[in-house]
C-alpha cells in the first residue's frame, strides 16, 4: 500500500509548518510520540526520510517539501469535494457568491433580483474576501460564483463571464500634480508611491513598493493622507470621496469584472445564477 491517509497529510504538513514535533502534536490533539510513529511509518512506506531531525533542530527535507505542497492541495480537492458533495445533496443550501467589498460595480442588487427570478432560486449569502483569495474560495469550494476582476485576479481553472468593462483612474489627493489633468499615460506615475495588495503580485499600475494594504478602504485612507496614490478600476471609487480626485489613466489596460465558478462545478445550481447573469447583461449592456 503507497496511498496515504488524509490523516496522515494532515501530520505531515502540522510537522512542517511548526517545524517542532511538540507543538505539531499539541496542534493536532494527539500525543507526541504517537505523532513521531506516524511521520515514521510514513517515511518507511515512501521509502524517503521527510525531515531532518536533531534535539534542537526539525526541517523538511525536498521530499518533505514536495508532499507537503502537492499534500496541501490533495486536502483542498478533499474538501472541495465534500463541500459539493453536501450541497449537491442538499435542495436547501444557499448558493455561496463571494466578492471583495465594494468590487461588484453597482451590479449586485441587479444580479440578486435578476437570479430571485429564476425558477429554484435559492438564499444567496454573501462572501467577502480579501484583496486576491476570491479564485481560492472557488477552486477549493468555499464559494460556488464569485466576482472577479481581470486582468488582476487569477483565473487558472475557472470558468467565467464578462459582466462589466471599465476604464482605470488614478487616485490622487486634492493638491496632487496629477490632480487638474484631465487625463495621465502610466509614464506619468513614475516615481509614485504604489500600494503593495496584500497577497497580490506588484502588476504594472497596481503593484509598488508602498504601504500594504487590505482593501479600498484603508488604501483610500492612505492616499488622503498623501502617503500614495493608486491606480483603480472607476467603479470602485465612484463617487470620488471628498479630498480626493480620479483622473483616467489612457493607457492603462481596461478591468473587466467577471462572474466566475469552478470550471468543473456543472451543478444547476451555478447554471441558474450564471444564466441569470447573462440575461442581465443582455437587458443592461455596459
Amino acid at each position: 500500500m503507497d496511498e496515504l491517509e488524509t490523516r496522515e497529510l494532515r501530520y505531515v504538513i502540522a510537522v512542517a509548518e511548526e517545524l517542532h514535533f511538540g507543538r505539531a502534536a499539541a496542534r493536532l490533539s494527539i500525543a507526541q510520540p504517537a505523532l513521531s510513529k506516524a511521520i515514521r511509518r510514513v517515511e518507511a512506506r515512501l521509502g524517503v526520510p521527510l525531515f531532518i531531525r536533531s534535539s534542537r533542530h526539525v526541517e523538511p527535507t525536498p521530499a518533505g517539501e514536495a508532499l507537503v505542497e502537492h499534500g496541501r492541495h490533495a486536502l483542498n480537492a478533499v474538501g472541495a469535494a465534500v463541500r459539493r458533495a453536501r450541497s449537491a445533496g442538499d435542495s436547501r443550501a444557499p448558493l455561496r457568491l463571494v466578492l471583495k467589498p465594494g468590487g461588484d460595480a453597482g451590479l449586485l442588487s441587479g444580479l440578486l433580483a435578476a437570479y430571485a427570478a429564476e425558477p429554484d432560486a435559492r438564499q444567496v449569502d454573501i462572501l467577502f474576501s480579501g484583496p486576491a483569495d476570491r479564485s481560492g474560495f472557488l477552486r477549493d469550494g468555499r464559494a460556488d460564483v464569485g466576482l472577479l476582476y481581470t486582468p488582476f485576479d487569477d483565473l487558472g481553472g475557472l470558468d467565467h463571464e464578462p459582466l462589466h468593462t471599465e476604464d482605470r483612474v488614478a487616485v490622487v489627493p486634492a493638491g496632487h500634480r496629477l490632480a487638474g489633468r484631465g487625463a495621465v499615460l502610466v509614464a506619468d506615475l513614475e516615481g509614485e508611491t504604489l500600494p503593495r495588495w496584500r497577497g497580490v503580485p506588484g502588476v504594472p499600475g497596481g503593484g509598488g513598493t508602498g504601504p500594504e494594504v487590505a482593501d479600498v478602504v484603508q488604501l483610500l485612507h492612505l492616499i488622503s493622507t498623501r502617503r500614495m496614490i493608486a491606480v483603480l478600476p472607476r467603479s470602485l471609487v465612484s463617487p470620488v470621496p471628498p479630498g480626493l480626485v480620479a483622473v483616467p489613466v489612457s493607457d492603462a489596460p481596461a478591468s473587466t469584472l467577471v462572474l466566475a465558478w469552478n470550471e468543473r462545478d456543472r451543478r444547476p445550481l451555478v447554471a441558474a445564477f450564471v444564466t441569470a447573469a447573462q440575461g442581465l447583461v443582455a437587458r443592461h449592456p455596459a
